[in-house]
């Protein structure tokens, strides 16, 4: 049996053009063009009829009162707010127009992947977001390459992140679900004919965004409605784009292998770079007492901080709100992000209006309940999913949109370990306390003291 480390690349990442465009997109950029410079032929609607009451107005006051001493007609206060809102409304339909289509061009600007294995989801009503962090280094700098990696030194892609984003548009909540890297799960074809029944899950990623989403689908039951995936270069440039983040690191830390060198504590701006070493940090160390401490829990101590840097990146967004910042951010995203082409402009647009005020502090984050387990061969020491706990919070989170897993992931012994049965909340209430007796949706323990917390500059 083949270890969790694959090589290669998948064959669903080619991007693709979205298919249409926003309606009444012509009509307001032919009336941008217009105001810009008149070369387009046609009126302002109701321009005629303006003009004539203007006209009427002008002649009215001007039979009273008489000419200026210019010879011309005065203009009336009637006229001229008239004039001044027909104007006002024509340089904000310009404005707004000129706008839409430049959003329209940064987002066609995005590489596209097309998922089969996604489904639909209801307008208005919850949907999951698959979020993948590729460590493919296909496309890093110079000084990336050097502190990570080159392409030819580390080829194909794995998923050092696996994360599932429950939004609730109607709540304005955002859930987020962690799978541990290192979780055993059943492989589908044509993986399982490569890596063997079993293997980690990011050993499924190497055939590509589709074929993760099929086996997080068939080993869990959540349907995935859409799929962002992030590489080395498009992480640190998010970052670099908002001028860096900032954390707070109680004590200096360090991380050999992901380059992460923090040699003074505090409050301190990151760049992009600095912030991907955080977020890779599997072998976390933190200076205290006199001496280098060495933080054991590997992938999950990672995802803590993940979920930190998240938060940090929220925040550094929503305070930088200025025209030059977000060109710049919209501007460098689309070289290492890619979302799957069912991810519509105009369904991004109305996200943003809706979570524009979104508090990043609230932000829940949770991670799938897993054993240890080391009786799956070669595959080394790995995790074995914990039920009833996984479903229970499965549940808790996902409600009744839950399929019946096709594929369960295996125990620890290496036999199918189907969930048990586990009542779903009723929508928009409080979490139903499972059949099994269990409590109601687990909670996320309490960061470490030793790990860095958001801050602000002082």
């Amino acid at each position: 049996m083949a270890n969790g480390r694959p090589t290669g690349d998948g064959s669903d990442r080619s991007p693709r053009r979205h298919r249409g465009q926003a309606a009444n997109q012509e009509g307001l950029s032919a009336l941008g063009r217009q105001m810009r410079g008149g070369t387009d032929a046609g009126n302002v609607a109701n321009e005629s009829g303006l003009r004539s009451l203007g006209d009427r107005i002008d002649a009215s006051r001007s039979t009273r009162r008489g000419k200026r001493r210019s010879g011309k007609p005065k203009w009336s206060a009637g006229k001229k707010t008239v004039v001044a809102l027909l104007g006002a409304i024509v340089v904000l339909v310009a404005t707004v127009g000129a706008g839409y289509g430049y959003l329209w061009y940064r987002y066609d600007q995005i590489s596209k992947i097309h998922i089969s294995a996604e489904v639909a989801a209801a307008s208005g009503a919850p949907f999951t977001i698959l979020v993948i962090g590729s460590d493919s280094r296909v496309g890093e700098s110079a000084a990336a390459a050097q502190a990570f990696g080159s392409a030819s030194e580390v080829t194909g892609q794995r998923s050092d992140v696996v994360q599932l984003w429950r939004v609730t548009p109607s709540t304005k909540q955002i859930q987020i679900v962690s799978i541990p890297r290192d979780t055993v799960v059943s492989m589908l074809a044509p993986d399982s004919s490569q890596f063997g029944t079993y293997n980690r899950i990011n050993a499924s990623y190497d055939s590509g965004a589709n074929q993760l989403v099929k086996t997080i689908t068939a080993n869990f039951g959540i349907p995935i409605n859409h799929v962002v995936q992030v590489d080395f270069s498009g992480f640190q440039d998010a970052v670099n784009a908002l001028g860096g983040i900032y954390l707070d690191f109680p004590y200096p830390a360090k991380d050999s292998y992901s380059g992460l060198d923090i040699t003074t504590p505090g409050c301190q701006l990151l760049n992009g770079a600095q912030a991907l070493a955080v977020a890779r940090a599997r072998h976390y160390e933190y200076y205290a007492d006199g001496y280098w401490q060495y933080d054991g829990t590997s992938d999950f101590g990672r995802i803590q901080r993940q979920d930190v840097f998240i938060k940090a990146l929220m925040s550094a967004a929503k305070s930088k709100v200025n025209p030059l910042t977000v060109n710049s951010f919209i501007g460098s995203i689309h070289e290492g992000i890619q979302i799957d082409d069912g991810f519509g402009f105009n369904e991004l647009i109305g996200l943003a209006l809706t979570y524009h005020s979104f508090d990043p502090t609230s932000l829940g984050g949770l991670t799938l309940p897993t054993v240890a387990a080391n009786g799956f061969g070669d595959l080394g020491d790995v995790l074995t999913v914990d039920q009833p706990a996984a479903q229970q919070m499965l549940v808790s989170i996902f409600g009744s949109s839950l399929v019946t897993p096709t594929n369960p992931p295996p125990d620890a012994a290496g036999d199918p370990n189907p969930p048990p049965p586990v009542t779903a909340p009723p929508a928009a209430a409080a979490p139903a306390t499972p059949a099994t007796g269990a409590s109601t949706a687990p909670t996320a323990p309490p960061p470490p003291s030793f790990n860095p917390t958001t801050c602000s500059p002082a």
